[in-house]
This record gives C-alpha cells, sequence and structure tokens, in this order.
C-alpha cells in the first residue's frame, strides 16, 4: 500500500514558514483553525506543503479516507519527528485525520475554510492567498503545488453545482455545502492564473441584535427595522461590496412571521432564511452550446406564480428591477432586496437605470413613481476605513413632489474623529423625523419607543 499515491520520496522536505505576512510586509496574526493553538496549524500549514509536494494529488481524487490515512500516518510521524514537536498519540492522530480530511476536500485552504474568524478567501493565482479578518487583509503563507492543483480544486467547487471553468467558460459564480459563494475567473481572462473568491458564511446567521454587539447598529434603529418587516413596508438595503447588505437582509428576513410563504431569487443561493416556508430558486448559466440560461428576471416573474407572500432578491443588477417592483406594488408589500449603491439617492437612481433596461416603453417620471409606490424603507450599510461595517443611515421614501422622488432620513452615523489605531469614533443618532407609516404601525399593535426619534440623545 505505501507509495501507491507517493510520487517522490522525501526530497521535497518543506522549510518551517511564518503562518502569515501582513499585506504591508510586517508579521500578521497566524491563520488558524483551532484558535487555541497557534503552532498546531503552522505545523499542518507546513506539513500540507510538504504532502503536497511528495503526492500524486490526481491519484488522490478517488482515494477513500481509510486509504489517504495509511499513506500518510508514517509521513506524519516522520515529519513531526524531523520537526522535534512534542506530540501525544491523541494529538498525532488529530493531525493525522485534519490532513486527511484537507486533502479529500479543498486542500490547502481547508483550515481556512473551518477557521470562523475569517470573511474572506482570496486566492491570487496558487502562489498566494489571502484572507480577511476583522475587515483587515492578511496574506498567508498557505499556497497550491501549481496552477494544475488549483484547477483541480475549483472544478471540484464548481462540479458540485453543475456549473464548469474552462477556456471557452472563464468565469462562474458557485457555492460550497456551507453556503458560502465562490467567485472564480481563470485563463484567458485572468492572465497570470485562476482567481478564486470566497465569501464565507457564518454557521450561525447574525440577528440584528448580534450586530449591535459589533457596533453595526443600536437598538431603536433595531426596532424601527423590525416594525418596518411586520407591518410588510419593502425594504432595500443599500451599499458597497463587503459592506454587509446580505448579512443585513439576512437577519431582517428573521423578523417575517413563520407563517408566511417566502420566496427567495439569487444568482448564487446564500441566503439562510429561517422561516419553515421558504422556496429557492438559483439562475442558471448558459451551457456549451449558449443555450439554457436561466436569468433573474425570468425567476422573478415565475415566483409570481409560487403564491409567495414576500419575494426576496438576493441583489437587483439589471432588468428583473422592473418585475421586482411589480411585484412590490401588486400584492407583494414586504418583499426585500439589495443593490450596489453609495447613497439612498444613489440607490434610487440605480434602480431608475435598471428599470430602464428591462426596455418597457416607461418615462422617467412614471419610473420613478413605480419606485416611490414600491419601496418603503432604504437601509444604507457601509464599510468604513477601519473595516467596520455599520448601517450609516435609514431613510423612508415619503413618495413624489413633482419628478423626484421624496426621502426622508431617520437615522444616521455621525463621525467624531479616528482614533490612534485607525478605528472611527462616531455614533448614531435620529434625525428627529418620526417615520409616516407610524400611525399604520400603532393600528397594527406596533409602538415606538418615547425617544426613540429624538436627535437629542445620542441611541
Amino acid at each position: 500500500m505505501l507509495g501507491r499515491f507517493i510520487k517522490g520520496t522525501g526530497e521535497h522536505a518543506s522549510q518551517s514558514v511564518p503562518a502569515t505576512v501582513a499585506a504591508n510586509g510586517a508579521p500578521a496574526q497566524p491563520v488558524q483553525s483551532e484558535p487555541a493553538s497557534d503552532d498546531f496549524l503552522s505545523l499542518k500549514v507546513d506539513l500540507h506543503r510538504h504532502l503536497i509536494d511528495r503526492f500524486n494529488l490526481t491519484a488522490l481524487e478517488n482515494a477513500s479516507k481509510d486509504e489517504i490515512l495509511d499513506e500518510i500516518r508514517p509521513i506524519v510521524r516522520e515529519f513531526v519527528r524531523d520537526k522535534n514537536v512534542p506530540l501525544n498519540a491523541r494529538e498525532l492522530d488529530q493531525l493525522t485525520s485534519d490532513t486527511a480530511d484537507e486533502m479529500l476536500g479543498l486542500g490547502p485552504i481547508e483550515p481556512l475554510l473551518k477557521d470562523d474568524s475569517i470573511a474572506d478567501i482570496l486566492i491570487n493565482t496558487h502562489k498566494r492567498v489571502f484572507i480577511e479578518r476583522r475587515g483587515v487583509i492578511e496574506e498567508t503563507a498557505i499556497r497550491f503545488r501549481d496552477e494544475a492543483h488549483l484547477l483541480r480544486i475549483v472544478n471540484k467547487i464548481v462540479s458540485a453545482i453543475g456549473r464548469r471553468v474552462d477556456e471557452s467558460s472563464p468565469m462562474a459564480d458557485a457555492r460550497l455545502e456551507d453556503g458560502s459563494r465562490v467567485n472564480i475567473a481563470v485563463r484567458p481572462i485572468s492572465v497570470d492564473g485562476p482567481l478564486v473568491s470566497i465569501r464565507k458564511f457564518s454557521k450561525n446567521p447574525y440577528s440584528l441584535e448580534r450586530l449591535m454587539a459589533f457596533n453595526s447598529i443600536r437598538q431603536p434603529m433595531i426596532d424601527f427595522l423590525r416594525i418596518a418587516v411586520q407591518t410588510r413596508k419593502s425594504i432595500l438595503v443599500s451599499g458597497g461590496t463587503g459592506s454587509g447588505k446580505t448579512t443585513l437582509l439576512n437577519a431582517l428576513s428573521s423578523y417575517i412571521p413563520s407563517n408566511e410563504r417566502l420566496i427567495t431569487i439569487e444568482d448564487a443561493a446564500e441566503l439562510q432564511l429561517q422561516q419553515p416556508h421558504v422556496g429557492r430558486l438559483e439562475t442558471r448559466p448558459p451551457n456549451v452550446e449558449g443555450k439554457g440560461e436561466v436569468r433573474q428576471r425570468e425567476l422573478v416573474k415565475n415566483a409570481l406564480r409560487m403564491r409567495p407572500d414576500r419575494i426576496i432578491v438576493g441583489e437587483v443588477r439589471g432588468e428583473e428591477a422592473f418585475d421586482m417592483l411589480q411585484a412590490m406594488n401588486t400584492g407583494h408589500e414586504g418583499s426585500m432586496t439589495t443593490i450596489h449603491a453609495n447613497t439612498p439617492r444613489d440607490a434610487i437612481s440605480r434602480m431608475e437605470q435598471m428599470v430602464g433596461m428591462a426596455g418597457m416603453p416607461m418615462t422617467n417620471e412614471s419610473i420613478r413613481a413605480q419606485i416611490a409606490s414600491a419601496i418603503d424603507i432604504i437601509v444604507q450599510t457601509q464599510r468604513l476605513s477601519d473595516g467596520g461595517r455599520r448601517v450609516i443611515s435609514i431613510s423612508e421614501i415619503t413618495g413624489m413632489e413633482g419628478n423626484v422622488v421624496q426621502l426622508q432620513e431617520i437615522y444616521h452615523f455621525v463621525r467624531r474623529d479616528v482614533a490612534a489605531d485607525g478605528a472611527i469614533v462616531g455614533e448614531f443618532r435620529a434625525t428627529g423625523v418620526r417615520p409616516r407609516f407610524a400611525p399604520e404601525a400603532a393600528t397594527q399593535g406596533h409602538h415606538f419607543a418615547k425617544d426613540a426619534f429624538n436627535p437629542q440623545v445620542a441611541l
């Protein structure tokens, strides 16, 4: 058995390397799959690099875990002995088992996927792997043996959901078993080799209360959004890349009554709704012949025939915005979606442009009237320079004045200073404006706190 998967004898022994190096070249916190043992993770990183140089990785794809364990157990013992690492029998078995899991899973990045403190994994060709932890990007010492090794991992990811990446289809969106979102670009559009971005999802979905613990939002704002969801106000979550739009959308959905039927529509399924009655729809790219594509617009139209109480679109990017607005205006109040925009006013402009992409014979004024009628609340998120993600504005659409959509801001984040460590110093405040739907909410038994909209009180 020994040697079946090994291509060399041992001349490729890996040199010890530090676990991580910060993007600016300074030492950084080690990447760790077991937070209590940085040294143990560094050992695993070195061991994995040692093994990928010695094994025939193609042959391993068809091997069982038991076969891999039989092959690597003596190599692990030899490696640990040569490194002079004091491990007892249980720790040695755990190291061997973890290494086998990594070789069967997604290879060198498997420890990163298990580390809950990591939000993003960014693979820049087989030579460099970066992570984002707490809003800060760090470079790791993890690498793939060569480009072919990385491509094998890429194909394992996309084949799980029936997609592919190759020269004729060099881009793909995919997801991992835990729902983490993956974007892949390979040659020829990726000049130096495969680029892979993995947006990890927390095993425990975030609630608004949990976001408050991270200083992203305050209790009066949570109460406002909870009442808005429960009174079926349609909500648009706006923000830039990595600002926490999807996380916030997941958190907001937890306030939807459990007896309502929800239909979700996404490019790559990533929403983690906690309701029991959820139907999930996902777009499909064209096949090799360029046929069979299913776009978000078709899914929104189809969702209207599935008797939904609310429709939740992961993100509107184009012509489906028209159908989403129609749904919100025709009995599906309380629906939600996200959009890439830097301000609430910018979000309205982008929505207007997207509706125009549908090719319907509508004037700009009529499009704006549709937007004003369909959307009730715009929540603006932002990733600040210190890496923190905050809800910086909550606004209510109050209708039209002339041909302009009217917005009134209810809450906002006020920046005060920057601390010595670069942290943004600021506070959340109300603007003093009460929402127009407050009387309606009161008739349904929802009441705002006395000082919820007092601009003199920091939240």
